[in-house]
């Protein structure tokens, strides 16, 4: 039996941290089938953890260090 995970769509502001519910950065599906959403604080806490319980581990961490598209010349 071969199993296909279709991508995940990218996660936005409505989705949030499971543990304290701040803005998700990381999506982790889980061999159970179930999946968790943490911030990028507690995603870090958890990852050892996560690592081993984890199919598919989504991080969007990258984005809280990038400038928006939209942001003007002097916000940049």
């Amino acid at each position: 039996m071969t199993t296909v995970l279709t991508p995940a769509s990218p996660l936005t502001a409505a989705d949030r941290c499971d543990r304290c519910g701040a803005q998700a950065y990381l999506r982790i599906v889980l061999t159970s089938g179930g999946e968790l959403l943490f911030c990028a604080h507690h995603g870090r806490k958890f990852e050892p953890e996560l690592k081993k319980i984890a199919v598919e581990i989504q991080d969007e961490t990258g984005r809280l260090t990038t400038t928006p598209a939209t942001a003007e010349p002097d916000e940049r």
